[in-house]
């Protein structure tokens, strides 16, 4: 972990130092005397997150098609880029507490510091239980349905010092956006927060209320809520906490219950994501809302998850295209993503983190704005998980040893988190071969970021293309690798 941390911070002071004339537009580019800095993480090596190559660029006119090429057009801009985190949950606070104090110390800045780690802007928190809680519990006394014993106690054992220490690791700076799994049983018509049901239209209004209950208390406490989701998964009727909206119910809670009920608690600013669920549904979701003003007029974005393969199927990615190219005003989010089955002999497996890295070029490639993963950080067993639903995060911690175990789904989100700038624009890039995966990146002080991933088992030599001039490189077999201009 030293070692990354040292390579990396380095690379950050190259990839930042920008004088006033290298500043300009996406039409001014120009390769002339620009070096490329090359990060590499690759399997069946040392490499993560390391500097381990610099190109140059020479003439290169019509390439032929026996070579391969990423091409980059900084000439074409598209979406926004507002940044990278994880979510903050019961489960990853209580297992960070179980850490010593070095190792809190690494994680934190493994995490959040923007020179030593990789400066993650973003995070996700749960309000009442969720599945990676050790317990069920709500902020409310059971029946009080005019929140009169509204307190948030429970979070301030673990769960707030967690945010608050992750916030000053961020520079003082996080933007946090909460999401309920369900609402306190008496409010739902199944009477449990387990297993689906559905939001009483009687408490329709006290749940509105709920969400702005949670932000103050939150913000009484010293922790900014940038934002909220509706609901978490909607259409997914659970073992653990759920609650079941459709297109429509949702869409009439928010503008008729949620939207107003913020305006009117002074919380017009905050953002609001809807959907918060599978690419599978998204387009029909995203039309019922989008196509509603009195619904659109507070909804920031969309958000979306990556769980829609559960049938068999294969990443639905073309469907966030679809949501981009019909609603190009709204911003489109991922919310949640992990590697499902936790086994422990499976930490150094390459797909944890070719499935991140794969998902992340296509949705970004597609309109996506942003990118939160599910929990942080999860012990030994994949949990703790109040009903048995053990999963991966790119960091783990052996409690039993006060140890940090690092998947390389750490590495491939750094890739992007660490050298991405919020408020960058995604640029054109295209790949010659199928095996090569390509995103690429404008930041606001002008320095491009293209990132470039070997699907492949083949070791795959290829020029970076950019305007009629080349940069000569080699992609390694099942690597991702940020080239810095």
């Amino acid at each position: 972990m030293k070692r990354l941390i040292a390579g990396v911070a380095a690379t950050m002071l190259l990839a930042c130092q920008t004088s006033p004339s290298e500043k300009g537009t996406a039409a001014t580019f120009s390769t002339e005397g620009k070096q490329v800095i090359v990060v590499t993480t690759a399997d069946s090596t040392d490499l993560r997150l390391t500097v381990n190559d610099t190109l140059s660029f020479t003439d290169m006119a019509q390439p032929v098609e026996s070579q391969v090429l990423v091409f980059v057009d900084p000439g074409k801009e598209f979406q926004h880029y507002e940044g990278i985190g994880a979510a903050l949950t019961d489960a990853s606070a209580e297992t960070f507490y179980k850490l010593p104090k070095a190792a809190q110390d690494e994680f934190l800045k493994a995490h959040f510091d923007k020179q030593n780690g990789i400066g993650y802007n973003f995070a996700r928190t749960n309000i009442n239980s969720c599945d990676f809680s050790s317990d069920m519990y709500t902020y409310v006394q059971d029946g009080d349905k005019d929140l009169k014993t509204f307190d948030i106690a429970h979070d301030k054992k673990f769960k707030l010092p967690f945010i608050k220490a992750s916030i000053a690791a961020a520079g003082g700076k996080l933007n946090l956006f909460a999401s309920p799994w369900s609402p306190p049983a008496f409010m739902k018509d199944n009477n449990d927060m387990l297993k689906g049901g559905k939001l009483k239209p009687e408490f329709y209004s006290s749940w509105a209320m709920y969400y702005t209950k949670f932000i103050k208390a939150y913000e009484a406490e010293g922790v900014p809520v940038w934002g909220i989701s509706i609901q978490n998964e909607p259409m997914a009727t659970q073992r653990w906490e759920s609650c079941i909206y459709t297109a429509e119910e949702e869409r009439d809670f928010l503008k008729n219950h949620l939207g107003p009920t913020m305006e009117k608690e002074g919380l017009k600013d905050k953002k609001i994501i809807v959907w918060d669920h599978n690419r599978d549904l998204i387009y029909q979701r995203a039309q019922t809302y989008f196509n509603d003003a009195a619904a659109s007029k507070y909804i920031w974005g969309i958000g979306f998850h990556w769980y829609e393969d559960w049938s068999g199927g294969l990443p639905m990615y073309d469907n966030i295209r679809r949501v981009h190219e019909s609603f190009p005003d709204k911003n489109i989010f991922f919310t949640e993503g992990c590697a499902e089955s936790f086994d422990s002999t499976r930490y150094k497996a390459w797909v944890l983190g070719e499935e991140y890295g794969r998902s992340m070029i296509n949705d970004f490639n597609n309109g996506m704005v942003g990118f939160t993963d599910w929990n942080i950080l999860l012990d030994e067993t994949g949990g703790p998980n109040h009903v048995q639903n053990f999963c991966f995060a790119p960091v783990h911690a052996d409690t039993r040893t006060g140890q940090l175990i690092y998947t390389n789904a750490y590495y491939y989100i750094g890739h992007f988190s660490k050298f991405i700038q919020p408020g960058a624009k995604r640029v054109a890039a295209a790949a010659s071969r199928s095996q090569l995966l390509t995103t690429a990146f404008r930041n606001p002080d002008g320095k491009l970021v293209v990132i470039v991933m070997n699907q492949s088992d083949k070791k795959t030599p290829y020029h970076l293309w950019i305007n009629g001039k080349a940069a000569e490189t080699v992609a390694l077999p099942h690597s991702i690798t940020t080239l810095l201009l």
